[in-house]
This record gives structure tokens, C-alpha cells and sequence, in this order.
């Protein structure tokens, strides 16, 4: 009998413990983008939610950004769409490429603000 009581008390506090955090995770554990032919190193590690309530961000466009003829649209957000949308893997003319993009948004961010990581291995872990 207490072997059956202590089984039908440990099922659910597994469930809780272990399987309700790993289902719970955000969608985003990578920064997802298809853009480059060959990568140097793993895709960023970057949980989406977490990153915006650390850094208290609220607003989509102060990462997702939009420019019309070199100006940035303060009201305008990217966020549907993919940085290699708008960027290619190599600059042009009238943009960085894909990489430099990339971190020019979140090492320029983390500069500026003075937190976050800005060496290499500490969001491409490999």
C-alpha cells in the first residue's frame, strides 16, 4: 500500500519537475536564419523571452528594425520576417551583410548598453 501511495505521488511530481519546464520552453533556442552557405560557427544561443524580460525590452522594433532610404521607421518591426529577408550574406552598397548585421544589432546593443556578451564562444557555443 505504501508503495502504491509513494508511485502515484512520485509520477506527478516528476511530471511537474522534469517534463513541465522542457514543455514550457520558448519556441526560439537558437536565432534561426538560413541565410549564410556556410557557417564559421553554431547559430547564436538565444531564448527570446528571457533575452527581452532581462533587458526589459518591450518593444519588437528596438531589435526588428525597419530603414526606408537609409532612416530607421520608428514605428515600423520586422519581426515577422527573417534578417536575410533584407540582408545578404555579403554587404552591398547600401547595407552590411548578414553577419555583420547581425552583430552590429546584438554586440552593438551589448556595447552600448554595457551588458551582455560580445566575445565570440558565449553565444555561438559550440
Amino acid at each position: 500500500m505504501k508503495k502504491y501511495l509513494l508511485l502515484t505521488l512520485m509520477v506527478p511530481a516528476i511530471w511537474v519537475f522534469l517534463i513541465l519546464p522542457a514543455l514550457s520552453q520558448e519556441d526560439m533556442a537558437v536565432v534561426k536564419d538560413d541565410g549564410f552557405q556556410k557557417r564559421q560557427r553554431p547559430p547564436a544561443v538565444f531564448k527570446h523571452d528571457d533575452h527581452n524580460e532581462t533587458a526589459e525590452i518591450e518593444e519588437c522594433n528596438e531589435c526588428h528594425h525597419i530603414y526606408e532610404s537609409g532612416e530607421i521607421q520608428e514605428d515600423e518591426s520586422s519581426e515577422d520576417q527573417l534578417c536575410s529577408d533584407c540582408h545578404s550574406e555579403h554587404p552591398t552598397d547600401d547595407q552590411p551583410g548578414l553577419k555583420k548585421a547581425f552583430h552590429l544589432n546584438c554586440k552593438g546593443c551589448h556595447r552600448a548598453k554595457k551588458k551582455g556578451p560580445i566575445m565570440c564562444g558565449k553565444c555561438h557555443v559550440r
